[in-house]
């Protein structure tokens, strides 16, 4: 039995389908890069160091946090000092990068220029509640699961991290393909 041919419609669809994909792909890539080129490079750091102050937002509220449950902690800058522990927030740590990365796919999905940004604005703050509560979570683990600090920071805590983005991406993918 010989395979069915395609229609030129189908075709057509198949063609369109491989455009747009390219088209995510090369946007997404164009977008990170810009993305992360702004936050390192230095003339711009001079001028607004969006990291350095999104840094210090994620530490002010993850010692409030600390605070109500009772944990004294001591923060300069992008670190949080607690029982004498040292814990060094960084670019990656802050979720900044986790926002950035969830921002460039959604910019670069089809979509309408409402839903990006609603897709934006809730996973910005589903993001950033989930990591003040990783951080929460390592510092407390830092203090009572010392032992155990090094394998909850790298795998459990970046592992709930990437499937929450995840998860959040695919789930504003659904709600982007809805009607108007």
């Amino acid at each position: 039995m010989k395979p069915k041919q395609k229609s030129q419609k189908d075709k057509k669809a198949d063609l369109t389908k491989t455009i747009n994909i390219k088209r995510f792909a090369i946007t997404y890539l164009v977008l990170i890069s810009l993305f992360f080129l702004l936050i390192a490079m230095k003339p711009i750091q001079n001028i607004v160091d969006l990291n350095g102050l999104y840094t210090k937002g994620i530490i002010f509220i993850t010692a409030k946090i600390l605070e109500i449950m009772g944990i004294f902690c001591i923060c300069q800058g992008p670190i949080i000092t607690i029982a004498g522990i040292s814990l060094h927030v960084k670019f990656g740590c802050n979720g900044l990068e986790a926002v950035l990365i969830y921002a460039a796919a959604i910019i670069s999905f089809p979509a309408t220029w409402k839903k990006k940004l609603l897709g934006i604005i809730a996973g910005f703050i589903v993001i950033q509640i989930i990591n003040i509560i990783r951080i929460v979570t390592l510092a407390y683990s830092c203090i009572y699961f010392k032992d155990l600090f090094e394998y909850i920071h790298i795998y459990i805590a970046e592992g709930i991290m990437i499937a929450v983005t995840l998860g959040m991406y695919i789930y504003w993918i659904g709600y982007a393909k809805e009607g108007p």
